[in-house]
């Protein structure tokens, strides 16, 4: 699946049963009103075919997935990069990427090493309203 093929310029991957990261997919697209990014469920076969160009499977990754044109970002690079892209104030939060990697990632790791037992665990992977759906790739 290749990001030329729709109006987005970069798809975010995430963990479809945890949810926090659901959460974190309905804040972005709140925040993502020219519909930048599209969405897919680690666990699914179009997160698989985005990353097969990168020689990477999502079984490579446990938490967020960043892919754009040429590039894969994962834990805090993905997630700033991301907020970087949104509206809103939450874009002041990509200033973090001026922090040395080790610490950012070391922080994003706490919570993701703890976001089920935090934040819990859906039975099955989101599924997106009909409004919605377009947003997400199948």
């Amino acid at each position: 699946m290749e990001l030329s093929s729709s109006s987005a310029s970069a798809v975010v991957l995430f963990d479809g049963v945890c949810t926090l990261c659901s959460r974190g997919v309905g804040f972005a697209i709140a925040r993502d009103p020219g519909a930048i990014f599209r969405f897919a469920a680690l666990q699914s076969e179009p997160a698989r075919a985005v990353l097969a160009p990168f020689g990477r499977v999502p079984e490579d990754f446990d938490s967020i997935v960043l892919v754009d044109r040429e590039n894969v970002f994962v834990g805090s690079d993905a997630a700033l990069r991301i907020a970087k892209r949104l509206r809103g104030p939450v874009r002041l939060a990509a200033l973090l990427l001026a922090l040395p990697r080790p610490l950012r990632d070391a922080a994003y790791r706490l919570v993701a090493r703890n976001r089920q037992r935090w934040f819990g665990r859906r039975a099955a992977c989101l599924v997106p309203t009909p409004e919605l759906a377009t947003r997400f790739l199948t």
